[in-house]
């Protein structure tokens, strides 16, 4: 075990920074740390080594990458010829240039070249002194249990969620392997192409439907278990897959079975033909949706609704949205779910302003926390939405880092990143690794002392927020009206078929959509979503909607 610890920025290198840096952490774990300076010839660094006789010796070098390798050349026949490369780890720190100089000379333990976190420091000397790393895989926590485990170890960052569906097995395979090995990602979702939700237990239907269609073309389990194996190298980062859009619950089977599904992610109202996701009508899919939340609360596995955004991509009121996030956590809890992931998807619908965004947000968050109790709690789960990427990826990554800043507003305890890339095309490990490391600069800026608090106190952030939390409440209250009784209308599946029948939970663009009204009209005012009059734009309540349609539909109820 690791005890003493000597750094040096060698050769002509006067930088110090780095070196500095790491001593500190390494003072902050209780090591002792030797000092040598800048600018250190070899033979004074052998010298040093074999008087101090440290574990672990570190070696900065930030200038060419030609001059580091000759620098590096010396020093090591100078400790090779002094006896001192064996029985002692050597860390290399210095810039991307020059760390693959050192990654070519591999006589290095580890390579920092300036694209780590101070956590990802930490981790290492964790591991070289025979500590767990803070991410690192607990083996012994059962499957129900991996995601809460997770949280619980994750300091003061959220977990980092991506997902991967490229279009061969092959080239997902590697590229989990890639992200696994990297220690950036703690959650690795799998992507599936539509053949694959639809008809992966129906061979003879999968006629007609592009292989590769928005993902991995998955057709047999030993593929899920392939692509979970890749992941088992770096931090072991937990795996989850979309489910199924018919048979689901022979594909949640499937994937515990595999990937040792983290979290169920099932949507309430969605993957039928509403969406034209699946081939079950709304109300086969709704009843299945809630029995598939029960199985998997029967067996410890969290589960997520992705239910509210749902709404906003196709242009909802946000009080719509906001409504609908709370039926799906009201429906998790009622099937027994313990530990619930509550997504919420910023920059959706286009044109809604970041303040408005942040106060729906806010009221999803409270709405949804007032369900907490001995029996269920709930997780945030923030990430940007597509409809906010612009297509140069320059300013994409611009609104990522935006999106990211305003997720931490909220303090989310996961943060689902969406590669720069993916408002144009699907992301491979490259830009995905490249979009966590900003993400994960700007989470670690806000945690130095960013006042997030500040925003979220804003008169008109906390205003809206109020407001918003009453027009939902008047959507649910519509719903109650429509299942008068019924035992639990928000629960229900037959009263909630209605109420998206008859235009309650309504969108524009499900005009058309079999299951689905489509007769609200919408429009961006003042920076929100709201409902509006088809011939004026004059803005109406969710209270004047609702109160329409029931006595339109059922002569008021």
């Amino acid at each position: 075990m690791a005890r003493k610890v000597l750094a040096a920025a060698v050769g002509e290198c006067i930088h110090i920074i780095g070196v500095r840096n790491f001593l500190e952490i390494a003072q902050r774990m209780g090591l002792e740390t030797v000092y040598l300076g800048a600018a250190v010839p070899a033979e004074e660094l052998t010298r040093a080594v074999a008087s101090q006789s440290p574990e672990i010796v570190g070696v900065g070098y930030r200038l060419s990458s030609t001059s580091c390798r000759a620098v590096l050349d010396v020093l090591r026949e100078q400790l090779d010829a002094a006896g001192l490369l064996a029985g002692r780890i050597y860390l290399f720190g210095g810039t991307r240039a020059t760390g693959d100089v050192a990654r070519e000379a591999g006589w290095f333990d580890t390579v920092f070249d300036g694209t780590e976190s101070r956590e990802d420091v930490f981790d290492t000397l964790r591991r070289l002194c025979g500590e767990p790393a803070s991410g690192e895989h607990n083996e012994g926590t059962i499957r129900a249990e991996g995601l809460v485990a997770r949280l619980r170890s994750r300091g003061s960052l959220p977990i980092i969620r991506h997902h991967i569906g490229l279009s061969t097995v092959e080239a997902t395979e590697a590229a989990v392997r890639d992200l696994a090995s990297s220690g950036l990602v703690d959650v690795i979702s799998i992507a599936p192409d539509q053949m694959a939700q639809e008809a992966f237990f129906r061979p003879a239907e999968r006629q007609g439907v592009r292989a590769g269609a928005g993902g991995v073309p998955l057709r047999r389990r030993e593929e899920l278990e392939r692509l979970y194996a890749a992941s088992r190298c770096g931090a072991e980062p937990l795996c989850r897959c979309y489910s199924g859009t018919n048979d689901v619950f022979e594909w949640a089977e499937m994937l515990l079975d595999t990937i040792r599904n983290a979290w169920c992610a099932v949507p309430l109202s969605w993957y039928n033909r509403m969406d034209r996701r699946g081939p079950r009508p709304l109300a086969t899919s709704l009843v299945e949706a809630q029995r598939l939340m029960r199985w998997h609360a029967e067996r410890g596995v969290p589960v997520e609704v992705n239910e509210a955004h749902q709404w906003s991509l196709r242009r909802a009121p946000d009080a719509v949205a906001v409504a609908a996030a709370y039926l799906a956590a009201y429906n998790a809890k009622r099937a027994g779910v313990r530990h619930y992931v509550s997504q919420i998807m910023l920059g959706t619908p286009a044109g809604i302003a970041p303040a408005r965004d942040l106060a729906k947000a806010l009221a999803i968050c409270g709405f949804v926390e007032e369900l907490h109790d001995d029996r269920f709690t709930s997780f945030r789960e923030l990430r940007p939405g597509l409809l906010s990427y612009p297509a140069e990826f320059e300013a994409a990554r611009g609104q990522l880092a935006f999106s990211t800043l305003c997720a931490m507003h909220l303090r989310p305890e996961i943060f689902h990143t969406v590669a720069y890339t993916e408002g144009v095309q699907a992301a491979g490990p490259e830009e995905i690794l490249g979009s966590v490391r900003l993400v994960r600069r700007v989470m670690r800026s806000v945690t130095a002392g960013f006042p997030v608090d500040a925003v979220l106190q804003d008169e008109m952030v906390r205003a809206h927020a109020s407001w918003l939390r009453s027009e939902a409440d008047a959507v649910l209250d519509a719903i109650r009206r429509l299942g008068r009784g019924v035992d639990d209308p928000l629960a229900d599946a037959g009263t909630l078929v209605r109420a998206i029948e008859i235009g309650i939970l309504d969108a524009p663009d499900l005009e058309g959509a079999e299951g689905g009204r489509g007769i609200v009209s919408t429009a961006i005012c003042d920076g929100a979503c709201v409902a509006v009059e088809p011939a004026t734009g004059r803005r109406i309540s969710e209270a004047e909607r609702v109160e329409r349609l029931l006595e339109q539909s059922w002569g008021g109820v």
